[in-house]
């Protein structure tokens, strides 16, 4: 954005750009914190990138599980006057990323850029009540990365690497382990790498590459008070009624980019079946369903909802807006 029209926070990292533009962040661990950033983000996608005129598509958008209730009425109210959509809907990325794997009730959960959740899915409804979240997510990850490769590698000044090349190495190298304390303390069991960089320059890794996505199971590394999701993934199931809780279990299904890393599934599967184990339920078997396509199950959920023809009563419409007004969406939607 003209950084004259986007005041930038003093310290703010990452912010100011060369040639008079300042970066904007509209979405933070998955609630919107800039709506006039918003408004202009999903403009130039539609008009721009998919060159389509917004007032002849209905539009279904993704809401995050633990986002304010009152943001809805916000997205409506942006839909329907900003870009003048004919019809929205809004669904929970929980209930798409079911969605995905074909299934409608079940244990979503979700590790993407900006936060994690696990949330409860009974026959299309998200249990907000007991929905955890989790802020450590893809992004604190790349940015903790960074710090282990300058603690590292201090003499290649690894702090003016760009962003993207920091995710793409994050990606490309790290991994998780299914005993970090063990790893930790034994060198000859680190698998190391070494990887040349765009500047010719040469970047040798050990622990780096399992220490990078561990904050995901123990945040306490990076400071943070909240169990590793894992824990949280646990206590949603406890949160539920027990009549439905087998079901549930039986269907977690794994979604967003940060569920990628080699091992993930295979700890998240260990420790979630410890977890059972260690208070009480030992007949609850927890079964992880990893797609393949996971980093992008919300868009792919998505996309098959609204192309089933069941869904097509489920707009919110034009006239339903201009006669009720934004605070429809908390009946509709709800």
């Amino acid at each position: 954005m003209p950084s004259w029209d986007r005041p930038v926070l003093p310290g703010a990292p990452g912010c100011e750009l060369a040639g008079g533009v300042a970066r904007a962040h509209p979405i933070k661990h998955g609630v919107v914190v800039d709506w006039d950033a918003l408004e202009g983000l999903w403009e130039r996608l539609m008009v721009g990138g998919l060159q389509v005129r917004p007032e002849q598509w209905p539009v279904l958008v993704s809401d995050s599980p633990s986002a304010p209730p009152e943001g809805r009425e916000k997205v409506a109210e942006l839909l329907f006057e900003a870009l003048t959509v004919p019809a929205c809907h809004m669904a929970s990325t929980a209930l798409m990323a079911l969605c995905s794997t074909g299934a409608f009730s079940g244990l979503a959960v979700e590790a993407g850029a900006g936060v994690c959740h696990a949330t409860p899915v009974y026959a299309g409804h998200s249990w907000h009540k007991a929905t955890f979240r989790l802020n450590v997510a893809g992004s604190t990850l790349s940015r903790y990365f960074r710090d282990l490769l300058v603690a590292a590698c201090p003499d290649l000044q690894l702090q003016t690497l760009p962003r993207k090349t920091v995710t793409q190495l994050k990606k490309r190298c790290c991994y998780v382990s299914l005993d970090f304390q063990g790893d930790i303390c034994d060198p000859a069991r680190h698998q190391r790498a070494c990887f040349c960089l765009s500047n010719g320059c040469y970047v040798h890794l050990g622990s780096e590459r399992f220490r990078c996505p561990e904050p995901l199971f123990q945040p306490s590394l990076l400071g943070h008070p909240e169990p590793g999701l894992p824990t949280l993934a646990f206590q949603a199931l406890q949160k539920i009624p027990t009549t439905l809780r087998t079901r549930l279990a039986n269907t977690v299904v794994l979604a967003g980019g940060s569920t990628l890393f080699p091992g993930f599934v295979e700890r998240m599967n260990l420790e979630l079946e410890a977890q059972c184990r260690r208070h009480g339920y030992p007949a609850l078997r927890p079964c992880v369903v990893a797609q393949p396509g996971r980093g992008t199950a919300v868009w792919t959920g998505g996309s098959m909802m609204a192309s089933l023809h069941a869904f097509q009563c489920r707009w919110m419409t034009r006239a339903m807006y201009e006669e009720y007004g934004p605070f429809l969406v908390q009946e509709v939607f709800n």
